[in-house]
């Protein structure tokens, strides 16, 4: 039988510096697009007979839950979410017996049709009734905390995920601020790119000189505890990019290389981007600029077949997910579909490494725990090289 040999932290960083590993890691919840709804977490942890009773939301848009380190390890999952708990919370009773830890500032209001409308300032967004996320404004940062106090609370949970567990781990800066864009920002920002270019090109600047003053703190106080930093910009629709490829050229790609070149000069850490959608025509840029790792790798979208990721840029990219269809299978097909979805994903990726398994995107609140458990257990028992 073969066994394993590495650390996760090892596993983790031996995969993204294209060395041979015991196994390909898995992922489940280091990340605000790798994770689980909180409604699927909570029955999750009832299916396995573990308490349900301090759940914790990191993510207060998409109601997502915090995986306990008893959930990564039944799963020997690599990694582990970067996100301080919050020094101030309540219990809050969504619906039934679904009830999570949410931060004092978080203070949702029901009306009279069971929605719940939540308000930070003048900025709103609501989650229907019976609903597992909200939507409206994205309304993330409860922290109530400036840049300094808040790097440091990360800047502690860094050190002590690095000095008391082995799971890597990966800078995001959701909860309390602080994490990064891409230098795109959507179909409107595409529409300002043709109509105003200039402006762009000038926000972007001044938008990359204020990432680096951030990324040089985050290095300078606890680069030597993270082995991800990730930015974050959707690009793609479901059948294309959102863009023609030449607007993320001029306008972004310059910015994305000099953070890129700035991050690899000054550390040893990994740059994740997060950027959804149907985005193939996309990859020969991010590689240029120097993006290590991308991730939801949504192989359900137009042009973004596994294979052929696989082989046109399975040399220069770490692929961090597209190991479930979560748009087709995860949700909606048997326990048997689901094993045979995550072999056959993995079979593509897994040859040569470079490799870490997660399922495109997050688990939504309706996946059957037997869907979930099937899929993770799926992955490690697929993980091992000969």
């Amino acid at each position: 039988m073969v066994k394993e040999f590495l650390t996760s932290r090892e596993r983790v960083l031996r995969t993204l510096n294209r060395k041979p590993v015991d196994r390909f890691p898995i992922d489940l919840g280091s990340h605000l697009s790798t994770g689980i709804s909180a409604f699927a977490y909570r029955d999750l942890r009832r299916h396995l007979g573990l308490s349900a009773d301090s759940i914790w939301l990191p993510d207060l848009v998409q109601m997502l839950a915090y995986v306990d380190e008893d959930v990564l390890e039944r799963f020997h999952v690599d990694c582990i979410l970067l996100e301080p708990r919050w020094l101030d919370s309540w219990r809050w009773t969504v619906r039934d017996d679904y009830e999570f830890e949410v931060p004092s500032s978080f203070r949702p209001v029901q009306n009279g049709d069971g929605d719940w409308i939540i308000r930070q300032g003048t900025e709103e967004m609501r989650m229907p009734a019976g609903g597992f996320f909200a939507d409206g404004a994205w309304l993330s940062n409860w922290g109530g905390r400036d840049e300094d106090s808040a790097l440091d609370l990360y800047a502690r949970e860094a050190e002590r995920i690095y000095k008391e567990t082995s799971f890597a781990t990966n800078f995001i800066g959701y909860s309390y601020g602080g994490g990064f864009g891409a230098f795109f920002g959507g179909i409107e920002r595409c529409i300002a790119m043709m109509e105003d270019p200039h402006r762009i090109l000038a926000e972007h600047e001044a938008l990359l000189e204020e990432y680096l003053r951030r990324a040089g703190k985050i290095l300078d106080r606890f680069g030597g505890y993270v082995q991800l930093l990730t930015i974050s910009d959707d690009m793609g629709m479901q059948d294309r990019p959102m863009c023609r490829p030449q607007l993320v050229e001029d306008f972004s790609a310059p910015f994305i290389k000099r953070f890129c070149d700035f991050i690899h000069r000054n550390s040893d850490i990994k740059v994740f981007m997060h950027n959804c959608g149907s985005i193939r025509a996309l990859i020969p840029i991010l590689t240029e600029c120097g993006v290590d790792v991308l991730n939801p790798v949504q192989i359900s979208a137009v042009g973004m077949n596994p294979a052929e990721l696989k082989r046109q840029f399975g040399d220069r990219m770490i692929f961090w997910g597209g190991g479930c269809d979560t748009q087709n299978v995860l949700g909606r097909a048997s326990v048997e579909e689901v094993r045979a979805n995550v072999r056959e994903l993995t079979s593509v990726f897994k040859p040569g490494g470079g490799f870490i398994f997660n399922q495109v995107h997050n688990i939504m609140g309706d996946v059957p725990p037997q869907n979930i458990v099937a899929m993770l257990d799926t992955a490690y028992e697929e993980s091992f090289y000969s």
